[in-house]
């Protein structure tokens, strides 16, 4: 590893004390993140699952894929905290009032909707905790806090005071963190990780090695990209060997090539009429009747300025 990038061993001992001296934390992806940034971020999710640390997977947009873990991404800041929520779905002025009364040892919260208005239907409500406290916070391929969305910009105070890991390889990264690990020419954020994994003495099982070596192959259009060096092979053969189950991904917009399903008519030529012997030529080239002198094959010699 080339000692003057951002994955040296001075910022990756920085990150290890962070770690290592802090319980709760929170992992936050920017908004629509890419393939290769879920991968890098659930990865990481469940190495510190391993070392025991309390954690939170944040991304705003709602994320739909395979990869292992990525069903424990919320949109909203919270750690297991104290503070019960109630959620329903809310239209501006179906609400009339909100009141509570206690009966014996019950807790009753009561919801009255304006007159015309329909009662709040039971099923559609949700419960989850807020608050909570996190010591340290990873961002993931985000250039910027302000990429991150509503999670940021909601929260803003909640961010300040924290140990803040920089996890990126934009070229246009504003190096906002406490440990800022940006390396630009990395092929994907998921070798980024598994750096860190690796630093951090997490053994890789089945779906790490899974979810960072589909991060990777996304990332780099299956390995096929400028920025895939020897290091990066190098990566993913540690990842087969971890167990990593391989997936195929394409880039948007390349289209493979393919023969339409219809059956296939050649196109018709034109006849191509028949070629004349050479005899026939020099006998239909010349008109009839006409006289051709009979030294007009004889080779014609010029001396001086007329011919002889």
């Amino acid at each position: 590893m080339n000692p003057n990038n951002s994955l040296n061993n001075q910022t990756l001992t920085r990150l290890n004390d962070i770690v290592s001296k802090n319980n709760s934390g929170i992992i936050i992806l920017p908004n629509n993140p890419s393939i290769d940034a879920v991968a890098a971020a659930t990865s990481l999710y469940l190495g510190l699952l391993k070392l025991g640390k309390s954690l939170a997977l944040i991304c705003s947009s709602s994320i739909k894929n395979d990869l292992a873990a990525s069903d424990k991404i919320q949109n909203n800041l919270s750690l297991n905290g104290d503070n019960l929520v109630i959620s329903f779905p809310y239209s501006d002025g179906t609400i009339d009032k909100v009141d509570y009364n206690i009966k014996g040892n019950n807790f009753n919260l009561i919801i009255s909707p304006r007159p015309g208005q329909p009662k709040l239907n039971p099923s559609r409500v949700k419960y989850s905790y807020s608050g909570g406290n996190f010591e340290f916070i990873f961002v993931i391929d985000s250039p910027s806090l302000n990429a991150l969305g509503d999670v940021y910009n909601d929260n803003q105070k909640q961010f300040q005071g924290k140990d803040i890991i920089n996890i990126d390889r934009h070229l246009t990264n504003g190096y906002f963190g406490t440990v800022n690990l940006v390396e630009k020419s990395s092929s994907s954020i998921s070798e980024i990780v598994f750096t860190i994994l690796e630093k951090l003495r997490i053994e890789l099982d089945k779906d790490i090695a899974t979810n960072l070596y589909a991060g990777i192959a996304a990332s780099t259009n299956n390995f096929t990209s400028y920025s895939v060096n020897a290091d990066t092979f190098e990566t993913i053969a540690r990842l087969l060997h971890a167990g990593a189950v391989k997936k195929s991904f394409r880039k948007p917009g390349l289209q493979p090539t393919f023969m339409s399903s219809g059956s296939f008519q050649p196109t018709r030529s034109k006849e191509i009429s028949a070629v004349k012997p050479i005899e026939s030529v020099e006998k239909t080239s010349q008109p009839e009747g006409s006289d051709t002198p009979q030294d007009w094959l004889k080779p014609k010699i010029f001396k001086g300025g007329g011919l002889i």
